[in-house]
């Protein structure tokens, strides 16, 4: 899978070893995938977070966090923020957010 480094100072360091457990040769969606191979925890959504433009996440009381990396797993947006915070962003704008550190 093909990730695009979407912040001026992001690193292949900031996406730690994320990128490694989502295979697109797996049918299944993205959360599943996460969930069996992301052996500290799983997918574990996190409730609060808003959408705002450029996929920016804001929780409340926190400034908005935009994407350092995104890629793309069929038709699932999948976006790694700091301190290892992950979106899935479903086609009809859907979306969880999880912590994988």
């Amino acid at each position: 899978m093909q990730w695009v480094l979407l912040h001026p100072r992001a690193t292949a360091e900031h996406l730690g070893m994320i990128p490694t457990f989502l295979d697109a040769t797996d049918p299944r969606p993205a959360k599943e995938q996460f969930q069996e191979r992301y052996v500290f925890g799983g997918w574990m959504p996190f409730p609060g977070f808003e959408m705002v433009p450029n996929y920016g996440l804001k929780y409340p009381g926190d400034p908005i966090q935009f994407p350092l990396a995104c890629t793309m797993l069929r038709d699932e947006r999948i976006f790694i923020y700091e301190s290892a915070w992950v979106a899935i962003v479903q086609e009809d704008g859907s979306f969880e957010v999880s912590r994988m550190d």
